[in-house]
């Protein structure tokens, strides 16, 4: 039974707090938006579909928290609170997408300051219950890719801890292990925050799925000895003609699985493809924290003062990508044309 990522319980958001795993599993609990704010810039919650989903239970949060029987004064709130929220983390296109839903809540005319509030956190509620079905769909569609029996290269963490449930890339291969396949996992360690050696490894052997960690620059290795049969990967925002920003190390990936003529597939909700982006040159890359370079499990690792670079996440051309999935199907080349249709 996997562990829900993020819950709503008494009025208040609950996340399974990912800095602590694999070594504890724990619910952090936030009943007010700082809280939820640093959860988000921290990676306590993360993923791109997460994101969003955490953002929505915010403003749900600060909607069942306001008492103001002025409808004015409750959507004030509610905008500042979008506005905290939106400035977490600039990359995931999911979680303004998921404050613009919001908001389309509490624009609609002819309803009461009760009925409002109410509106708001149903809507938060029904996006969780979408999601999980939206990535059980693009798990459907991906599972087709993967043969009877195969080796599948990930990198990063797109399992279910970064959506409601099933996740996006693990989607494939979960619905695949349902299916009665035989899927064997390489999962990249995903430098600086060891997201696939923490999450991606604990995730899959959970739920009884092989998986063999290795450090990222072992992956050229793994590809040309022939033990790999395809990449999947997930995406944080994708632009409309089908390039790709996901965690800082996936291009590399994608430029190897093409040298070595393996189909590399990104999978992601149709929510995280930016139509008003028209290539992979205007998204946003937050950098973050030198520490997180500098540091390993709390050690310094580097030279006390060390000039640092940390983009958190890269783009892969769409040259590059066999195919994306989403929850509607395989989209082929050109995404353009394919993404929208």
């Amino acid at each position: 039974m996997r562990k829900p990522t993020l819950r709503w319980v008494d009025g208040a958001v609950e996340l399974l707090d990912q800095t602590l795993l694999p070594h504890e599993v724990k619910y952090l609990r936030c009943e007010d938006i700082d809280t939820l704010a640093e959860a988000i810039k921290s990676l306590r919650v993360r993923g791109a579909p997460a994101i969003g989903l955490a953002a929505a239970l915010g403003i749900a949060l600060k909607a069942g928290k306001n008492d103001s029987s002025n409808r004015e004064a409750l959507i004030e709130d509610l905008e500042e609170t979008a506005s905290v929220l939106a400035a977490t983390r600039p990359t995931a296109v999911n979680l303004f997408w998921a404050i613009e839903r919001m908001r389309s809540i509490w624009c609609l005319p002819d309803i009461s300051t009760d009925e409002l509030r109410q509106a708001v956190v149903n809507e938060a509620l029904e996006m969780v219950v979408e999601d999980t079905g939206i990535c059980r769909a693009l798990g459907e569609h991906g599972a087709t890719l993967l043969p009877d029996s195969c080796h599948v290269l990930t990198h990063c963490n797109a399992g279910y801890l970064a959506t409601a449930d099933y996740g996006t890339a693990l989607a494939a291969i979960y619905v695949a292990h349902e299916q009665g396949k035989t899927v064997h996992v390489w999962a990249d360690e995903t430098r600086p925050l060891l997201q696939g050696a923490r999450l991606t490894t604990w995730e899959l052997k959970e739920a009884g799925i092989p998986v063999t960690l290795i450090c990222d620059d072992m992956a050229a290795t793994v590809m040309a000895s022939g033990r790999v049969d395809l990449v999947i990967t997930g995406a944080d925002r994708i632009a409309a003609n089908g390039d790709a920003a996901n965690k800082i190390g996936t291009l590399g990936l994608a430029v190897l699985a093409n040298h070595f003529g393996i189909p590399f597939y990104i999978a992601a909700p149709k929510s995280t493809v930016d139509f008003a982006i028209s290539s992979g040159e205007s998204i946003p890359i937050e950098e973050r924290s030198p520490h997180e370079v500098t540091h390993l499990a709390g050690k310094q690792i580097a030279p006390h003062g060390v000039d640092v670079f940390n983009p958190a996440f890269d783009v892969t051309p769409n040259s590059l990508i066999s195919a994306i999935i989403t929850e509607d199907g395989v989209h082929r080349p050109p995404y353009d044309a394919t993404l929208t249709s």
